[in-house]
């Protein structure tokens, strides 16, 4: 039933037993890393609750023609507004379209993507949908950061917790013969490794500089590392890589340049100039590995 998507293997027979036995509850929680296929199960998830026809059967009957042509009436899936929140205008929208009944289906579901941007306002207006949900209601909340999620709606939900995919099974997905820093990289997200192999020359730039930087002096380092100052809308991807490169080299002075990286994260998050940031990381990682 879900055998197309990679690792989470409990999560599968977790959904399959309860399509089987039809034992669905009204909310369910999906937590995890990003990038790690929590939206695609709750998708297959929701198409399945859906479907009219037994759990042996072909994705042929009228529900799932209707899901695949992403026209079904009975589903809706509620995403933050131009990636910021979750308006209470869109949870209320919602509200009103779940008083309605089910049109093809026995049941409707609602999948509440990125549920940690839900403002407060939102929330609290979710919790009146969570403590009395029609009975053929089921919502799906995925998110990859439960903290900021309200205790109450979280104690309305089962929790599903999807784990990182391990680097055998991504090892084997892309035919690779060994173990890359890339899928070390990747945390066992596939989005993150997707991400990677789409921008993966600014990778090997990444790590060409650190495998040379013991044998160049600062301004050529400085040189190499041009590339870092024009990544800033993907710099924390990239010191997260860069950790990995420096772990391979497998040589203390490399390791303790981790330390560094680290600290660069920081600043940067906390808005910290970017270009003297980068510029002090350079020149730290260079001096620590020339010493």
């Amino acid at each position: 039933m879900f055998e197309k998507y990679l690792g989470n293997e409990k999560i599968k027979e977790i959904f399959t037993h309860t399509i089987e036995t039809q034992n669905i509850l009204h909310s369910y929680l999906l937590v995890g890393i990003e990038g790690i296929g929590k939206k695609l199960f709750a998708q297959e998830f929701a198409k399945k609750i859906l479907c009219l026809e037994s759990s042996t059967k072909e994705d042929s009957c009228k529900s799932c023609i209707e899901f695949a042509n992403h026209n079904h009436p009975d589903f809706m899936i509620i995403e933050p507004e131009e990636g910021k929140a979750i308006k209470i205008e869109q949870i209320r929208f919602m509200q009103q379209k779940i008083l309605e009944k089910p049109i093809i289906s026995t049941k409707k579901v609602y999948i509440l993507n990125d549920c940690e941007k839900m403002t407060k306002e939102a929330q609290n207006c979710l919790l009146k949908t969570l403590e009395e949900p029609p009975e053929y209601a089921v919502l799906l909340l995925i998110t990859s950061n439960e903290n900021k999620i309200l205790n109450t709606i979280k104690s309305r939900c089962v929790k599903i917790a999807f784990q990182p995919i391990n680097e055998e099974t991504i090892q084997k997905w892309l035919g690779e013969t060994q173990i890359t820093t890339m899928i070390k990289a990747c945390e066992g997200s596939m989005g993150k490794l997707m991400k990677i192999k789409e921008e993966q020359e600014i990778y090997q730039q990444v790590e060409e500089m650190i495998s040379h930087i013991k044998e160049q002096n600062l301004l050529q380092t400085w040189k190499q590392a041009e590339i870092l100052y024009k990544q800033k809308d993907n710099i924390q991807d990239i010191l997260n890589y860069m950790n990995q490169v420096l772990m391979q080299q497998k040589q203390i002075p490399y390791i303790h340049c981790i330390s560094d990286v680290e600290n660069t994260k920081r600043k940067i998050l906390a808005n910290n100039n970017y270009e003297m940031s980068i510029d002090n990381l350079i020149m730290q990682m260079w001096e620590k590995i020339h010493k």
